[in-house]
């Protein structure tokens, strides 16, 4: 399960950050994951509770936000929009693509008190 990483990779910059602004408390997080990530967003919240329990962000609200994937077609030589890693190009059937956008994850606003 990768997505107890991602937690405490996102714990450590959520910590980094609050102390960073002299917070006492984190609220809230908003995160958002491409369509693409391959992250499983029940798991990530779970595994988010189970870092967070006994710090600063303990009780923070995850909000995540999806984001989509989109490649480049060879064959269309254009951009289009992927729902799935491994799906064919939605305008001619190719599975030459190159994933430009919707595999990444980043956090995008923390709140603090």
């Amino acid at each position: 399960m990768h997505e107890m990483s991602l937690a405490e990779g996102m714990l450590q910059i959520v910590e980094d950050t609050a102390k960073g602004n002299a917070a006492s408390r984190v609220t809230a997080i908003w995160l958002e994951i491409g369509t693409l990530a391959q992250v499983e967003r029940d798991a990530l919240r779970f595994c988010f509770d189970a870092v967070t329990r006994g710090g600063i962000a303990e009780g923070a609200r995850l909000e995540i936000i999806d984001t989509p994937g989109a490649a480049w077609c060879v064959r269309c030589a254009g951009r289009v929009a992927l729902a799935a890693l491994g799906d064919a190009c939605p305008q001619c059937g190719s599975y030459q693509l190159q994933v430009v956008a919707g595999n990444d994850m980043r956090i995008k606003e923390i709140a603090i008190e």
